[in-house]
């Protein structure tokens, strides 16, 4: 195969099209060595090759070589983990990670944390939360980390939230005993991935535990689970929420407003109603917003 690819073959004479044509034939020879089992995973020579071809100014080209490298594996780890902590192209280091999320390899997650914490560009950032997210279980640590550290600004931990939920399912253990830190953020972040477990697997504790997360001493966070039980239209947590209707904090009382009305359970409406004496104009246009909901929900069907 070596015959495809030589470190000198590409020289000022040669025109881009000769180099895409190259990389065209190479990708072509790999391919089908793959498909006949015949693909030496251990040819550094073509590997490097192929993460050079990361920078190719075709889309198709990039993909196309993401997605070998994801069949390749973990062979192609130290190169691309490489690639992405070193080269000075964004459009490489964005598909370098990219390959790294489908080969899910947890020896590249120091150099995708570094990526998501220090890289200049929010595509690379963005493609290495992703990843990260994809290696699962073995990520959630560093996340966690994130999340509690008064260090870091606001958007790097909505990617370690967002990585963390979608981690959830996988990593139930860890999600729950989120709920037990002193951190707000990790608190946080925990009802998310408690919410998509509930979402996902119907997992009767990440409801029990939701719902329990309305005490919580941070508003904040009650807010979240408020909030994540109305996405879930959870209807056991009907009388939860009522209840949370006398929360001392506004804004978890306009979630609790919000939820009831998504979940359009009608024994909500006598409280609903009750609000509208005391609340603030703003509560109170929330609160018709509810009771029109569920009257909706409740009325019969004309079929």
């Amino acid at each position: 195969m070596n015959s495809f690819f030589h470190a000198d073959t590409v020289t000022v004479e040669n025109s881009p099209l000769l180099a895409q044509a190259e990389m065209d034939a190479l990708l072509q020879a790999v391919n089908e060595q793959i498909s006949l089992h015949t693909f030496d995973f251990n040819d550094q020579q073509i590997l490097q090759r192929m993460v050079q071809g990361l920078a190719d100014p075709r889309r198709t080209v990039r993909s196309q070589i993401t997605e070998i490298f994801g069949e390749i594996g973990e062979a192609a780890t130290p190169l691309l983990i490489n690639a992405l902590a070193n080269h000075s192209d964004p459009v490489m280091r964005r598909s370098a990670a990219k390959a790294l999320t489908l080969i899910a390899d947890p020896t590249a997650i120091p150099t995708l944390l570094q990526a998501v914490l220090q890289d200049e560009d929010a595509t690379v950032r963005g493609s290495a939360i992703g990843a990260l997210a994809r290696i699962g279980e073995a990520s959630v640590p560093y996340f966690l980390v994130i999340l509690e550290s008064p260090d870091y600004p606001e958007s790097i931990k909505g990617y370690a939230a967002w990585a963390l939920a979608s981690i959830g399912p996988e990593a139930t253990d860890q999600v729950y005993r989120t709920l037990s830190s002193e951190s707000v953020d990790v608190r946080c972040a925990g009802v998310g991935a408690i919410a998509q477990i509930a979402k996902e697997r119907a997992e009767e504790r990440a409801f029990r535990v939701l719902i329990a997360t309305l005490t919580d001493p941070d508003p904040i966070v009650r807010t979240a689970a408020v909030a994540a039980l109305g996405q879930l239209r959870h209807k056991p947590a009907v009388p939860h929420l009522i209840l949370a209707l006398q929360d001392k904090d506004g804004d978890v009382r306009k979630a609790v407003v919000n939820a009831l009305g998504r979940i359009g359970e009608p024994t909500a409406l006598v409280h609903l109603t009750a609000l509208l004496k005391d609340e603030v104009e703003t509560v109170q246009q929330l609160v018709m917003l509810a009771i029109s909901q569920i009257e909706t929900h409740s009325e019969p069907s004309l079929d």
